[in-house]
């Protein structure tokens, strides 16, 4: 990616760029695994160093070691924000819906919930859905009687 944020800088788009587990290359991986581990520790390094040096302004480092996040943070000179990556890394990320417990299923080793909303939103959804079934919803105080006005937002 390095010829990418190369390319995108030198034309004044800011970047933020991202090394280990990439979600959208997880199949490549091998699936959803720590990244890094052994002699890929190198890669990873040299990834964080190639995106640095191609003029990223940080880089998200997703589900390495510790060691690994501390070791790069120490190299580069941009931030590192960390995401499965330890409290080594300059900053921290969650997905919001990770934060949020919107999903019960898979639940990463480095994800903290501060709520359990996926329960809560599934009911919602469903009362929303057996309304909308039922011909409940919408209902006459949710529907305009007449032509609104221009500019009418309500």
């Amino acid at each position: 990616m390095a010829a990418t944020i190369r390319f995108l800088t030198a034309r004044g788009v800011p970047v933020m760029a991202h090394v280990g587990l990439t979600p959208q290359a997880v199949n490549t991986f091998g699936g959803y695994r720590v990244q890094g581990l052994g002699d890929d520790a190198e890669r990873i390094r040299r990834d964080a160093g190639a995106v640095t040096e191609a003029g990223a302004f940080s880089v998200v480092l997703e589900k390495v070691p510790e060691p690994l996040a501390r070791a790069i943070t120490a190299e580069i000179a941009i931030p590192t924000i960390g995401i499965g990556a330890s409290p080594a890394c300059d900053g921290q990320i969650l997905v919001v819906d990770d934060v949020l417990g919107m999903f019960t299923e898979f639940r990463p080793k480095f994800v903290k919930r501060y709520a359990e909303l996926g329960s809560e939103a599934e009911a919602a959804i469903g009362a929303y859905a057996d309304d909308v079934r039922e011909r409940r919803f919408p209902a006459a105080e949710h529907v305009y009687a007449t032509a609104s006005k221009a500019g009418d937002v309500a």
